[in-house]
């Protein structure tokens, strides 16, 4: 048997037994098809393997991809000129930590703009799953190398799996074929601490991270709401313009500016370079986050 050198995702459908995605695969589509862009999905780590199965709403978790996926609209005589150390690679798992502060603020890193893949776009803190973790081991691991941020057992709260994201780069078939295939986990850590006492903490990586922001649920509902395209963006005035940013420099030095919230609403461009803005996965798991409080609004 081949030695395991990464976790992969691998799909079960049925009762036959879990196979090795591979990376011009649609992971959404093998479960619902092309026509439709979310469904749910039953998800657990095994030998080192993120097995995904059929499930239903009430058993299973939300899985999403954007609906201009590059892996959806991929032709055969596109996928035929990946390289083949691309094509290679299979489906990497990834984790993203939703860190939720007792006063209801959920940090937001910005990635440095020296990174190959989704520069200054603003996403939760994350990476990928490495051999022998939990998803929640990952998480924190990530949390605390992209952060500075260690979480003892005693400081969280609860941890749940809020969503399962098909991530694509480039995000789109405009800006080239696809280089690399993730499907991310968003987990959503809660912790009795509030986001004053965990940013006191914050000690960015700056390889990895160039900003830093709590944000708060009325943001989040205007970032998830507004499509940001090239029309100016209206905040209601109940809500700030601009909301302050935790700048990280190259030498990890930390500051403050303010950052317009019409900034975290923009789009994923077509064409050229990207642009910063809040990505559609961390759009993505914002919404199902503002589900979780307004469920936990009405359970109270």
């Amino acid at each position: 048997m081949e030695k395991v050198r990464k976790v992969l995702v691998h799909l079960s459908k049925g009762d036959s037994s879990p196979q090795c995605a591979r990376f011009v695969q649609s992971i959404t589509g093998h479960f619902i098809g092309n026509l439709h862009d979310q469904t749910s999905v039953k998800c657990f780590l095994e030998d080192n393997r993120f097995v995904l199965c059929e499930g239903t709403r009430q058993h299973g978790v939300p899985l999403k991809r954007a609906p201009f996926c590059p892996i959806k609209y991929l032709s055969h005589s596109e996928a035929a000129s990946i390289p083949p150390d691309t094509l290679g690679r299979g489906v990497d798992v990834g984790v993203a930590v939703l860190l939720q502060s007792a006063n209801q603020r959920l940090l937001l890193t910005r990635r440095a703009p020296t990174l190959r893949i989704f520069p200054k776009v603003w996403v939760p803190p994350g990476g990928h799953v490495e051999l022998g973790e939990e998803l929640v081991e990952a998480g924190l691991r990530e949390l605390r190398e992209e952060t500075g941020l260690w979480l003892r057992p005693t400081d969280i709260s609860s941890s749940r799996v809020l969503g399962l994201w098909e991530s694509v780069y480039p995000p789109m078939l405009s800006r080239g074929l696809p280089q690399r295939h993730h499907i991310v986990t968003y987990i959503l850590l809660s912790t009795h601490l509030t986001h004053l006492q965990l940013q006191s903490c914050l000690r960015p990586d700056p390889a990895e991270v160039s900003g830093c922001v709590w944000v708060e649920p009325g943001v989040v509902k205007v970032v998830c709401a507004v499509d940001g395209e090239e029309q100016s963006v209206n905040v209601t005035a109940s809500l700030p313009q601009a909301i302050s940013v935790t700048d990280v420099s190259p030498e990890g030095e930390l500051s403050e500016s303010v950052l317009p919230v019409s900034v975290l609403c923009n789009r994923a461009p077509a064409q050229g370079e990207d642009v910063e803005r809040v990505s559609t996965g961390t759009k993505y798991a914002l919404e199902l986050w503002l589900q979780t409080l307004e469920a936990h609004a009405e359970q109270g």
